[in-house]
């Protein structure tokens, strides 16, 4: 096993300032996906969707990585690789690991000939090495009577005395679904019926496309919860469904964006530890091209874990695991300030690019107010984080993250409701090209920035139509030990 750390990264990822120092990746290469996110005898294990002939999309294997504390992993030998002849022969794709009676089992499509297929492999040495099951896939086919977009992705649950499994699909011209088969041993399946099917052609409250593929399914407090990613060329994002779960039928009553920095927190996938949290990841895309991806020599990464819950208005909510204190090293504390209108102010004593940053503002009644990060001095790269209290909006906004125009500027942008006293609250990460932005304990916004200039560092408040006030910023600088 072998901890990852910046003398045993390859070149020429090593040497990119956009590679992050604290989120997790492969040493090099391409990740995307998470897979089979399980803990197993005080262990968090990571398996994940990863390429180890280069930063790009072509013969998926499984990564794999453990960690005792969610924050520090050791990379592990590759988990599936695959087999030429097989159902996986073109591919390892996406799944799910689960307990079976004290078996370590995956669950994963395997890709033939453009088709996924339905695989399992079990290990017997705690979940270092991985055998698969001889009359794979174990699900041969999809429901024949179906006229199917797409067919992939997995999610198993027990149920009182047998297994379930959704898998996601897309039906032709109606809209994406997740397909519930039922099993007595998890080899053997039984097609039920689409456990929901959504409307393509509806764009309220959200639009949730012709396919949902990486399904996931769970109880949480008190309500059914099902995430899903909206598959499609463009747009993508993860979504999440909280209604209720009948008959083996669910029925939505909320439908929002999980994360609304769309793809850049994509394909997320949870468990439940032994604390009872659910705990969540999601793949961070890339904000840049591919030719950028291959010169780097690495490509995609992990989100920090993130613990889920229900909102007490009923959406579901993300927060950063609190283990991720343990980056924390030297620490800055900025004391209130009034921020006047229509100003930049630039704070002296905090920079950096591996930043954890707590702020809390109070914006005037119907302006702007909200925080720069990895400004350059005289202002031409930086990334805006702010709240709009007129059009009750959080938005990131990149128009000015990078003075590169080939890497992605578009604008983020969150529906946030704040009430009459309460304060705009962020808990941001920055990790070189990774944002992640909390506010409020309800909404989050990932994505990413590359900024061009090294003395881009720079923090600074501002605010617009109106004066506004900081009421305290703690700043940590965040390194792994």
């Amino acid at each position: 096993m072998e901890t990852i750390t910046e003398t045993n990264v390859p070149q020429p990822a090593a040497a990119d300032p956009h590679r992050p120092r604290y989120h997790f990746l492969p040493p090099a290469n391409w990740l995307n996906d998470p897979n089979g996110l399980i803990q197993w005898n005080g262990e968090y294990h990571m398996f994940y969707q990863y390429n180890p002939n280069g930063p790009f999309h072509s013969t998926i294997h499984w990564g794999h990585a453990v960690s005792t504390d969610l924050v520090h992993w050791r990379h592990l030998s590759i988990a599936l690789t695959p087999e030429a002849g097989t159902a996986d022969e073109d591919g390892c794709w996406s799944g799910v690991a689960v307990d079976d009676n004290g078996i370590p089992t995956l669950i994963y499509s395997g890709n033939r000939d453009g088709e996924q297929r339905a695989c399992l492999a079990t290990s017997t040495d705690g979940l270092v090495t991985w055998q698969k099951y001889g009359d794979n896939p174990i699900i041969p086919v999809p429901p024949p009577d179906l006229d199917l977009v797409q067919y992939r992705d997995h999610t198993v649950w027990r149920e009182d005395d047998a297994w379930y499994q959704l898998m996601g699909a897309g039906l032709e011209g109606q809209g994406g679904t997740v397909l519930l088969y039922r099993s007595t041993d998890l080899r053997h399946w039984e097609y039920l019926h689409p456990l929901l099917v959504g409307d393509a052609h509806r764009y309220t409250p959200i639009w949730l496309g012709p396919m949902w593929e990486c399904p996931d399914f769970y109880s949480l407090g008190g309500r059914q919860i099902l995430t899903i990613a909206v598959w499609d060329h463009q747009p993508q994002y993860s979504a999440a469904m909280v209604g209720d779960y009948r008959d083996h039928r669910f029925i939505p009553e909320i439908e929002h964006k999980l994360d609304y920095g769309d793809r850049h927190f994509y394909a997320p996938q949870s468990f439940t530890d032994a604390q009872c949290r659910r705990i969540i990841f999601g793949w961070i895309h890339e904000g840049r091209g591919a030719e950028a991806q291959l010169a780097a020599g690495w490509s995609g990464v992990m989100s920090l874990p993130r613990v889920l819950s229900v909102g007490s208005n009923g959406p579901v909510c993300m927060q950063p695991v609190p283990e991720l204190a343990a980056l924390r090293a030297e620490h800055t504390h900025t004391a209130a300030i009034d921020m006047p209108s229509g100003q930049v102010v630039v704070l002296p004593d905090v920079s950096g690019d591996t930043l954890e940053l707590i702020v809390e503002l109070v914006p005037a009644r119907e302006g702007l107010c909200g925080i720069m990060v990895r400004r350059s001095p005289d202002g031409s790269e930086h990334t805006q984080i702010t709240y709009d209290a007129a059009l009750r909006q959080l938005v990131v906004d990149r128009s000015h993250a990078s003075l590169d125009s080939t890497t992605d500027h578009t604008m983020h942008v969150a529906p946030l409701i704040l009430e009459p006293d309460e304060p705009l609250r962020l808990h941001i990460f920055l990790d070189r090209s990774v944002l992640e932005v909390f506010a409020n304990d309800r909404i989050s916004i990932t994505s990413r920035i590359y900024p061009t200039r090294a003395d881009s560092t720079c923090v600074a408040l501002l605010a617009e139509r109106g004066e506004a006030q900081l009421v305290g910023l703690d700043t940590w600088q965040l390194q792994m030990s």
